[in-house]
């Protein structure tokens, strides 16, 4: 089997733990935008949620990838190599979890949060989280990518159940919004007895050599991961701050921020085909990082991810019409960004896909360097457009944000480590595509049976087009040994 053939067929299973989930989790959506909370309330939780995600990456410390480095040098030993990442990562999470749940009054007020409950609700769930990355790394690294997509459909599922009992048949409105995060917390709670075994078998270690290699490895892939979660969630806190009063009529800043929060749902349609691919990639591009034709695999990898990507972009972008009802109304102000979130998360994607070779040359720090500059081009883009253009201000920043990430990121690979990429034409297939929603956008149906089939008849159309262009080069990749 072709190490092409391999990637899709890990992807594809990881896609099963990341897409599946991510679906039932928009699933939630509705249950939350339709006839539960109020445009504020969703944006208490879109906030709160934001700063969640940021947090995260501390706890974390970039363990992961370095546990992947680490345990793939030659002559490692895998199990050490766990021992010493978990130790870390128990450490930090635990420390920080100690220090937020005594200070969660004062950060519930500095968050504006209704109660500081949800903040030791919230804060548990995030060391829940960081014990059980490194396990859910090292399934990732021994292939097991069923069992890590049963576990991560499993919790989605549980938190869905959860939700609606919770918010359908048992709902206490002075706990509201709170049901959201109890729900996640019993969910993630069961990942404990999924990893009951691996845990028990985790014993503390610490290597005078090791551990600091390994710390130094990670910090700056920590801090390229909060800049980079600055750059994917900060902007939905940067509505609160900068968008006018009034620019929406009738619109307050706390509801522009769950309109907002409730547009950017749609963008998983694409995160989630980065986030499996991303699973199966990181394990991929360091195992084959030391065989001679490696990088035109990797060139041929992004190419054809790209591809995937603007079937899915255009997929979503011209079916907006029906996918609309998927929110509340009072929800759907914010809908047009959708298609310029859905480009941004393809470029997320591309820089995820080049940044392999900071990783595979241990010059991590060139990661941080670009994803602060991502940052800085987040924050002064929603500093400017929003007041200016709202919603599709902040939208442009991330575009903005993520194709100048790409750019500096093959830029300075191919310096460092040369990889002859596709680039002509992937920008060729991303114009294209984006000139044909453009296109389609501007017509109008009368019916919307005819809008939808006529979409449907345009995508199979796309997709076979795109195949009868990409034909000798995938049966190729396919049938190559390598």
């Amino acid at each position: 089997m072709s190490k092409l053939k391999k990637l899709a067929g890990e992807t594809a299973l990881y896609g099963l733990g990341s897409i599946i989930p991510r679906m039932l989790n928009f699933l939630q959506v509705p249950l939350y935008t339709i006839n539960m909370f109020s445009e504020a309330e969703y944006g208490e939780i879109t906030k709160l949620y934001a700063y969640v995600a940021v947090v995260n990456i501390i706890f974390m410390f970039g363990m992961e990838t370095a546990y992947f480095r680490f345990a793939t040098k030659p002559g490692a030993d895998p199990k050490r190599i766990f021992n010493l990442a978990q130790t870390s990562v128990i450490a930090i999470s635990g420390s920080l979890t100690i220090l937020m749940l005594f200070a969660a009054m004062p950060i519930a007020s500095a968050l504006q949060a209704s109660s500081s409950q949800f903040i030791i609700w919230l804060v548990i769930t995030m060391f829940i989280d960081a014990l059980v990355a490194i396990p859910f790394a090292q399934l990732r690294l021994q292939k097991k990518a069923f069992q890590f997509a049963f576990a991560k459909i499993m919790n989605v599922v549980i938190v869905l159940v959860l939700n609606y009992y919770f918010l359908k048949i048992n709902y206490n409105p002075s706990i509201g919004v709170g049901y959201v995060f109890i729900a996640t917390l019993i969910a993630n709670s069961l990942f404990i007895l999924f990893f009951i075994k691996t845990l028990l078998t985790w014993r503390p270690a610490w290597d005078k050599t090791i551990s600091p290699q390994m710390f130094g490895y990670a910090y700056p892939v920590m801090i390229t991961g909060i800049a980079g979660m600055i750059n994917e969630m900060f902007s939905r806190s940067m509505l609160d701050w900068w968008l006018p009063e009034n620019f929406y009529k009738g619109v307050s800043q706390k509801d522009a921020g769950g309109i907002f929060g409730a547009a950017y749902k749609y963008a998983v349609f694409m995160n989630l085909g980065v986030q499996a691919f991303r699973y199966a990639a990181e394990p991929f591009f360091f195992s084959n990082a030391q065989h001679k034709d490696s990088p035109g695999l990797f060139a041929q990898v992004n190419h054809f991810f790209v591809i995937v990507c603007c079937v899915v972009w255009l997929s979503i972008s011209i079916n907006m019409d029906i996918l609309k009802y998927l929110v509340g109304e009072n929800f759907w102000l914010g809908l047009p960004i959708v298609p310029v979130l859905l480009l941004a998360y393809l470029f997320l994607g591309v820089y995820y896909n080049m940044s392999a070779w900071f990783k595979l040359t241990d010059k991590t720090h060139y990661g941080t360097i670009i994803t602060i500059i991502g940052a800085l081009i987040t924050v002064a883009g929603n500093y400017f457009l929003i007041p200016v253009a709202g919603f599709m201000g902040s939208a442009i920043a991330a575009l903005a944000c993520y194709a100048t990430m790409a750019a500096i990121c093959f830029g300075l690979g191919q310096k460092y480590y040369p990889i002859p990429y596709w680039i002509s034409r992937d920008v060729g297939y991303i114009v294209f595509t984006g000139a044909l929603i453009n296109l389609l956008g501007r017509i109008q149906f009368s019916s919307q049976w005819y809008a939808t089939g006529f979409h449907t008849v345009v995508i199979l159309a796309f997709v076979a087009l795109v195949y009868g262009i990409e034909k000798k080069n995938l049966s190729q990749s396919i049938h190559s040994e390598f």
